[in-house]
């Protein structure tokens, strides 16, 4: 069984994309998590109701539309921090510095709280806002660290790397799930991924690229750089269902590939540089910003004129020096050429390394600056060592750089205008008509009549698209078409952050301790519901009617809680005692005491949560402190206590409590150590809302100005984090005329319509699910692939593809045609089955019995008695049988051998079986070395020693076709003909397993 549900990308507006896989058994895939522009909460409620449900989730690209939910996800959604997360090196790298840039360039990305919630946990607001009309409050947005921890949670793979995750603890078992990552171009560590669950063979490709570009491979689907095949990889190739993205599916690349590209961009930047004017490129502040930088830097290092090295070069984002950082470190990610060029500048350094090493004690001191100064502008840059680019991280940088006289390039972020230094750069040069804006993406708009004015981005490519046609000329050829702005107002929000005041910061307290309090309740809840839930169906099973019925009551209200958390409008300050019941002698403090007369079930017994065990395969988790002796013990704990000197030190000389008595050494009650570790080391304390915020392993460090000679920097003190305290949202507008000229040129790196029409008949999906385009774009290439694949099957094209086109939010069906069923098999069997390997899958045919056996897990005594209990209740008697059955079905049925009285009368009496796919050119390599002329011909059909000719179907069938048995003046040392020869290399090729 597979289900596909895209919960977000789907023949919609929006480039974010969210995906959710359903296979058998349970088990819940997410694939990215990405948000668009508007940081809008809402498009995440379908996502947040599936978190109690996902068994791992997967990352794709570094970019905002594929992971910029990822923060608001791990610091607000409660369980999501405990689901495995998988994704390439890269992506975690870049991830990581696009959200730290992301929240500390504009606060709308801390998302508002919604008004409901804010009524439900305050009488306040409605005193004080009777209209409902209730101010825009910001939630706490995650700060620089712990978007670092959320990064480092998060399992690093590589490419081609079969693995087999771990689900998350409130997932059933994946049962040989297995995640394969391939690469996908259009970024850096970008990924393909494979899933392979049972017969299921899922290939996942979102936004890929096959062309080659200057930092970037192109996808794997022909093998990767330097492969030069002509199919796709086996791994690949065929699969049950692809799922693949429609954007570009309406479009051609540009006539001439990447260089026409390139030629066009440094074209149109001498063109403006030329006028004295400033181009500003806005780009993403991660992954497509490093095509952009290595191209214009090496453009610079280049120039033979002065065209482009008398001009300066910028690049500005809050977190670029992490970035190039990390760039540095990931060349083996990166083209070939990227490696090499490299390789070629270490050793081309290295005989100047020592010399200077044999010459630094001739320096003199005077001239040690000049001499160092020479020395770094005659050595040789590595890929991404700017000699031409200044990296800007802060706005005073930026407006320094603005200041300066002459022409100048800036790449800011972000894309879209609406964050990130472009919109400063762009409110600066607005009023120049000799500036340029070259837009790099293509952001789709609503219509073409009414253009959406709330992405900034979106409204200057639209002016693009509608004015193309009467751009003004250029002069040749080599330079794009220029859109003149000619002086329309542009209107621009500018959001703010404003600290609460009187009667809004109470109502915003309210709101906090309210939802601290139903998170602590929900997360113990949560663990107490997934480890007594046996023993819950247990207990319901033996318990009288009466009991029964009390205690449904009571779990109901239980199961409440979570409804209580988003719909409680009885209690506005949180759950009351009566609520809580038992459970208040561990949700409250100070309370020792609970009335249990007239209580049934659960509430008459003293609660207690049982201690989660966790394990895998091998068994249950080792904890090594566990093991410590005595002496090792008391090293650690005493490592704990001088890391907290400071505060025992104020301890000195005051006032204590008896259970804070201290010995001669000054430390504390040994006791309370012990306990205040075990429950550090365990991770129990419920006060702690963001608990894995403590075990963050990494952090990245910033540089301020990489490669940027900084004047006066060191004497500023700029906030880049985000304001913690709490605050609510302010926009203003600013009108500007817009005289700059506007252009577009495709750097988006995606796959355009020549790709997918070429590559996808190639895969041969038996199933293809579009997403991630409009409307418009995933109906073009759903038709033009019906088109191409009926085609290419000719007579079987009845067979069929099903194409399938779901809109957001609905759940398609996409589970492989196959006659399969699962069934147990009896020892007795096993031991009579002879395995044959088919590339690492064993097969065999099996003649049996089937036996159908009643579930353990219900006895008919207890369905009997539990029909008698119900008997005065008709509709108990139907839920109760309707129970059993699914439990019984739930059994699979055993396959045993045949009785000897009717083995003899059921014997297959079928051919052997020849199992696999014998590709033609792994025939005509083992035709070739075994002394045989074999070469192809025509489309698709190998010929060997000019007589056989051997073709192959597009079902996987193999014709062959023999002239003759021997070739004139040739004869095998076997005597053996070519005709035979071809068969008995093909049938060799194969598996055969025997019909009996």
């Amino acid at each position: 069984m597979f289900t596909f549900t895209p919960l977000l990308g789907a023949q919609s507006e929006s480039s974010a994309s969210q995906s959710l896989l359903e296979l058998d058994g349970g088990i819940k895939i997410l694939i990215d998590v990405g948000w668009d522009v508007t940081f809008d909460v809402e498009k995440l409620k379908a996502l947040e109701k599936h978190v109690p449900t996902l068994s791992i989730i997967l990352l794709t690209h570094a970019t905002p539309a594929h992971l910029a939910a990822f923060a608001h996800c791990c610091k607000h959604f409660p369980l999501f921090t405990r689901i495995p997360i998988y994704a390439t090196t890269p992506v975690i790298s870049l991830g990581r510095t696009l959200l730290q840039d992301l929240y500390s360039s504009t606060p709308l990305a801390s998302t508002l709280i919604p008004k409901s919630s804010l009524s439900e946990s305050s009488y306040a607001l409605q005193s004080s806002d009777p209209s409902g009309n209730a101010s825009d409050f910001l939630l706490h947005p995650p700060t620089a660290d712990e978007i670092a921890t959320y990064f480092s949670h998060i399992h690093p793979l590589k490419y081609s790397q079969p693995h087999q995750p771990l689900p998350s603890p409130f997932s059933p078992p994946l049962n040989g799930l297995t995640i394969t990552a391939y690469n996908a171009g259009h970024t850096l560590g970008g990924t393909i991924w494979h899933i392979q669950h049972g017969l299921e063979s899922i290939v996942y490709a979102v936004d890929w690229n096959q062309a080659r570009e200057n930092v970037l491979a192109g996808a794997a689907w022909l093998g990767g750089a330097g492969a030069g095949g002509n199919d796709v990889v086996e791994q690949l190739r065929k699969p049950t269902a692809l799922v693949c993205g429609s954007t570009g599916a309406q479009s051609f690349s540009l006539p001439g590939g990447r260089r026409r590209r390139d030629e066009l961009l440094l074209n149109s930047i001498r063109a403006t540089l030329s006028k004295g004017g400033t181009v500003l490129i806005p780009t993403d502040s991660s992954s497509r910003i490093l095509e952009l930088a290595y191209l214009l830097e090496h453009a610079w290092r280049a120039a033979s004129d002065d065209s482009l090295k008398g001009s300066r070069l910028f690049l500005a984002s809050r977190k670029i020096g992490t970035t190039m950082k990390y760039a540095r470190s990931m060349l083996e990610w990166m083209d070939e050429s990227i490696i090499r060029e490299f390789e070629a500048d270490d050793s081309s350094t290295l005989p100047q390394r020592r010399s200077t090493a044999n010459n630094r004690p001739e320096r003199s001191i005077g001239h040690g600056g000049n001499q160092r100064d020479s020395h770094h502008t005659t050595r040789h840059a590595g890929p991404f060592d700017f000699r031409y680019l200044k990296l800007l991280e802060r706005k005073s940088q930026v407006d320094r750089a603005l200041a300066i006289e002459g022409g100048k390039v800036i790449l800011a972020s972000d894309s879209s205008l609406d964050w990130g230094f472009s919109r400063d750069v762009l409110l600066n040069i607005a009023s120049n008509s000799s500036n340029l804006v070259v837009l790099t993406e293509k952001h789709r708009s609503s219509s073409a009549d009414e253009p959406d004015s709330s992405s900034l981005g979106r409204l200057l490519y639209t002016w693009w698209d509608i004015g193309k046609g009467a751009a003004v000329a250029p002069s040749s050829e080599d330079i794009p078409a220029l859109v003149p702005g000619q002086g329309r107002e542009i209107h621009i929000s500018e959001a703010h952050r404003v600290p609460l005041e009187g009667q809004e910061l109470v109502i915003y307290q309210q709101y906090l301790a309210t939802q601290r309090q139903l998170h602590n309740i929900l997360q113990s809840e949560q663990g107490a519901n997934l480890d007594n839930a046996a023993d819950a169906v247990d207990d319901a099973s033996s318990t009288s009617s009466s009991s029964e019925e009390s205690e449904s009551e009571h779990q109901g209200k239980a199961l409440n809680i979570s409804a209580t958390m988003a719909h409680s409008n009885r209690n506005k300050l949180g759950l009351s005692n009566e609520e809580l019941g038992i459970n208040v002698l561990l949700r409250r403090r100070d309370v020792h005491d609970y009335d249990v007369r007239n209580k049934r079930g659960r509430e008459k017994m003293f609660p207690f949560v049982a201690k989660r065990r966790r394990g895998d395969e091998f068994g249950e988790l080792i904890r090594p402190e566990d093991y410590l002796r005595a002496e090792e013990r008391e090293e650690v704990d005493g490592l704990e206590i001088r890391g907290t000197a400071a505060d025992s030190a104020q301890g000195l000389g005051q006032k204590r409590k008896w259970d804070e008595a201290t010995g001669a050494n000054g430390s504390k009650n040994r006791r309370q150590l012990d306990d205040s570790n075990k429950r550090q080391r365990d991770g129990k304390d419920v006060g702690a809302v963001n608990s894995s915020e403590l075990d963050a392993s990494e952090h990245p460090v910033g540089v301020s100005s990489l490669g940027f000679e900084d004047e006066g920097s060191s004497s500023e003190s700029e906030a880049d984090e985000p304001a913690t305290i709490p605050s609510k949202l302010a926009l203003k507008t600013r009108t500007v005329g817009a005289s700059f000229n506007v252009t577009f040129i495709d750097f988006m790196g995606l796959h355009d319509k020549r790709s997918l029409q070429m590559l996808i008949p190639l895969i041969q999906p038996r199933k293809l699910i579009l997403v991630g385009g409009t409307t418009d774009e995933t109906s073009t290439l759903a038709d033009d692939c019906r088109k191409l694949l009926s085609a290419r099957l000719g007579a079987s094209a009845e067979i069929g593809l099903d194409i399938l086109t779901p809109i957001v939010g609905q759940a398609v069906d996409a589970s492989v045609d196959t006659n399969a069923w699962v069934v147990k098999l009896s020892d007795t069997l096993v031991r009579r089955l002879h395995w044959q390997s088919v590339r690492g899958l064993g097969v065999v045919t099996v003649t049996g019995r089937l036996e159908a056996k009643e579930s353990p897990n219900l006895s008919l005594t207890s369905l009997t008695k539990r029909q008698k209990l119900d008997r005065d209740n008709a509709d108990d008697i139907a839920e109760g049988e309707d129970h059993g059955s699914v439990k019984m079905a739930k059994e699979p049925p055993t396959l045993d051998v045949l009785p000897a009285s009717i083995a003899a009368a059921t014997r297959s009496v079928a051919q052997p079986l020849h199992v696999g796919d014998l590709r033609l050119a792994d025939l005509r390599k083992i035709m070739q070395a075994s002394g045989h002329l074999a070469e192809f011909r025509g489309e698709g059909t190998l010929v060997i020693d000019g007589l056989v000719a051997v073709r192959k179907t597009g079902t996987g069938r193999i014709e062959v076709e023999g002239g003759g048995l021997f070739a004139p003046g040739q004869r095998s040392s076997n005597m053996e003909g070519s005709f035979y020869a071809v068969k008995r290399k093909i049938y060799e090729g194969l598996a055969v397993v025997s019909g009996g």
